[in-house]
Formats: structure tokens, C-alpha cells, sequence
């Protein structure tokens, strides 16, 4: 696939970014903007995230399935990787603000280049105000942040150490009056210092899609239909543990039944409970 840089006509811009302090004088893309109405939801995390972490930000994305949400990350390794394979993964397009330029030898980090055909298939794009061949500076990154925040209706904080620089996007995030979310965390993790003194300074607690939706202002489906939805796109192989699982049963019995290799039943089972399909209530599997 080729990949064309195009600078963006400033009647283009996204308006969101026209109301902010700073508006981007240019603005460079990749792929295309959102033909339709959607909302940004902002999500950035920690570098050095943890398993928590990734399972909070997978399992957030994936219920987001099917609303008119877009994620917005801004392409570092770590939780914001995470929320990009995640959102295309379950449909959502996905706007990438790197800290550089766009041009290959720019790209920043160059390990996620090979992503970039894959954005812009899933109809999903990659924005900078940065001249292509600019290479990424530690001022780079705070400037990249303001678009990130400005351009969406809340930011989601999933993992953050006390200094980190996803702090200076909540930061902006409640300067430019957008909705401020964080994921709680254990008091003993360092990356979690972060998000609790978030919550505590006031962002809004956040500990499953529902509580996104709610503060973006989805009305929730109910219960019967969430459930119907979880069970449309099973591949074969969740097709396979939803019938072996008509009743409960203990984890050992049920991936002896899956006669799968034992690392591969686990892997599976820890995919399908991290999409709610499934519960694992002290080593009794059932179906959500």
C-alpha cells in the first residue's frame, strides 16, 4: 500500500482544534479524517505499562464495540499502542498524533511504522502540525499532546507514574474544559501513583466501558442486549467453549474438554473472560 503525506487545507482542520489556545497553524495527514460524526475519546497510558494495565485498556476498547467512538492515542510504545491495535482490532477507527513528523525516516517510534497501512485500511488516519522529516525532541511531545487533548471530548488515563508525561495531557485536558478519566490502580504500584492522584484531584473513576459511556453520553444498553452483542462475532474456537460451558465447570475440567495444547486453552480463556464473555470465579469458569 502506498502511504501519501498530504498537508491538510486549514478549512479542514478538525474545529475542535480551532477552539483550543494554540490552534496548529499545519497540519500534515495520512489516510483520511472521519467522514462521520463521531466522538474522540483520547486514550493514553504509561510506556512502562503493566499486565493490569493492558487488560484495563483492552477490555475498556472492546466494549466500546459498536458505539460512533473513535480512539485517539498518540502511537508511543506502551498503553497507546495498546488502544490503537485494540480499537482497530474491534472497529473503531483510530487517529494517531505521533511526536514527529510523518515521513518514514521521521516516524517516531520507527517500530510502529508497519502499523501504518493497517490504520489507514481500517479507515483510521495519522495526524502532525510537524514538517514531515521532523525528527521527534523531548518539546515535541507536550505540543503533540495539546492536539491529542484539544481535538477530543474526554481523555482516558489508564496508567501514569507520578512524573509522566501523559500528566501533561490530563493537565490540558481540564485547561480545555474536556472530561478527564483515570483508571484506579493498587496503592503499591508506581505506575498507578499517577492515575489515583488524578482521581483524587477529581477525574472521574473509571473501571469498565460502561463507566466511558456514561461519561460521554451513551444511553446504556440494557443488560439482554449488551449480552446478545458479546455472542454475535465468536470465532470457532469461542463457539467451541460457549457449548462446552452450557453449565459451570472447574477450569482444569473444561480445558481438558477444549483438547487444545494447555498454553493455547489458557491464552483463550484469558482473551474471552477479558472480552466479558466469560467469568472465572475462584477457578469455576461460566459464561458471563
Amino acid at each position: 500500500m502506498e502511504i501519501k503525506i498530504r498537508r491538510l487545507p486549514k478549512e479542514k482542520f478538525p474545529p475542535e482544534l480551532m477552539e483550543i489556545p494554540q490552534p496548529p497553524e499545519n497540519l500534515w495527514i495520512i489516510g483520511d479524517l472521519p467522514k462521520e460524526k463521531l466522538i474522540y475519546l483520547c486514550v493514553v497510558g504509561s510506556r512502562k505499562f503493566t499486565s493490569y494495565g493492558k487488560e484495563a485498556c483492552e477490555k475498556i476498547i472492546a466494549g466500546l464495540k459498536g458505539y460512533p467512538i473513535a480512539i485517539v492515542s498518540g502511537f508511543a510504545m506502551g498503553i497507546d499502542t495498546i488502544a490503537h491495535k485494540k480499537a482497530m482490532q474491534v472497529g473503531l477507527k483510530t487517529l494517531v498524533f505521533p511526536g514527529s513528523g510523518l515521513s518514514k525516516e521521521a516516524i517516531y517510534p520507527k517500530v510502529n511504522f508497519h502499523l501504518i497501512p493497517e490504520i489507514i485500511k481500517n479507515e483510521g488516519c495519522l495526524i502532525s502540525e510537524f514538517e514531515p522529516d521532523f525528527k521527534a525532541t523531548q518539546w515535541g511531545f507536550p505540543m503533540r499532546n495539546r492536539l491529542m487533548a484539544g481535538i477530543s471530548k474526554a481523555v482516558l488515563v489508564i496508567e501514569a507514574e507520578e512524573k509522566s508525561g501523559t500528566l501533561i495531557t490530563a493537565r490540558l485536558t481540564t485547561e480545555y474544559n474536556r472530561d478527564l478519566l483515570a483508571v484506579p490502580g493498587s496503592v503499591f504500584s508506581l505506575t498507578s501513583r499517577g492515575t489515583n492522584r488524578l482521581i483524587r484531584q477529581g477525574a472521574v473513576p473509571v473501571t469498565c466501558a460502561e463507566d466511558v459511556l456514561e461519561a460521554l453520553g451513551f444511553e446504556q444498553k440494557k443488560d439482554d442486549e449488551k449480552q446478545a452483542k458479546l455472542f454475535e462475532d465468536l470465532s470457532k474456537e469461542e463457539k467451541m467453549v460457549v457449548d462446552l460451558l452450557r453449565e459451570s465447570k472447574p477450569r482444569d475440567d473444561l480445558v481438558r474438554e477444549m483438547k487444545m495444547p494447555i498454553q493455547d486453552a489458557n491464552s483463550l480463556l484469558s482473551v474471552m473472560e477479558i472480552k466479558g464473555l466469560i467469568k472465572d470465579e475462584l477457578g469455576e469458569i461460566r459464561l458471563a
